[in-house]
């Protein structure tokens, strides 16, 4: 599964079949100690670490929303992230599934 963030894949024709996305609620474990981190500075790496795992598993949705509708890629993928309550956020992504007809 081709996934990009462009508008387009250069060289390559396709028809469009349809919005494709994936979502994660992830609950961030230590908040008491990643606020006093930010308090003192620099890097927040528990935070870090769970966003990644939160936009990877993200992504692995989206994909698979894709594939089911039998996509070669997915274009224009966008991230969005909230914090939605004390302790947990939400990651968002979209993209635009589609098909190769070359």
């Amino acid at each position: 599964m081709i996934i990009v963030n462009i508008g387009e894949i250069p060289g390559r024709q396709y028809e469009v079949i349809g919005l494709v996305k994936g979502s994660v609620v992830q609950g961030i474990a230590k908040d008491l100690l990643a606020r006093w981190q930010n308090f003192l500075g620099g890097e927040m790496k528990n935070y870090t670490k769970l966003l990644d795992e939160a936009r990877y598993a993200a992504t692995k949705r989206m994909a698979e929303e894709a594939e089911n509708l039998h996509a070669d890629a997915v274009i224009s993928v966008t991230y969005m992230s909230t914090h939605i309550m004390p302790g947990a956020v939400e990651i968002v992504v979209y993209g635009m599934a589609v098909k190769f007809t070359d």
